[in-house]
């Protein structure tokens, strides 16, 4: 049995799940390609929580910190 889930208004995900003797469900079951979305979203959150009290740098300083580094 699947059903389809809708996050956000953006992506749908097609899971089944394994349940047990008693009807519970016990696991999930997603495409390979759904599963690594969810990996990456997940170590992206990681990422924004970690640099969450770094200093706000607006848009001119870092044009002029790329452009000093020769990365634009």
């Amino acid at each position: 049995m699947s059903e389809r889930v809708q996050l956000k208004g953006e992506r749908k995900f097609q899971e089944r799940y394994i349940i047990d003797e008693k009807g519970e469900k016990t696991a999930v079951v997603l495409p390979v390609g759904e599963y690594e979305e969810l990996l990456e979203d997940l170590h992206d959150l990681a990422i924004i929580a970690e640099r969450r009290d770094e200093p706000i740098i607006d848009f001119k300083e870092l044009k002029k910190r790329l452009n000093q580094d020769g990365l634009l």
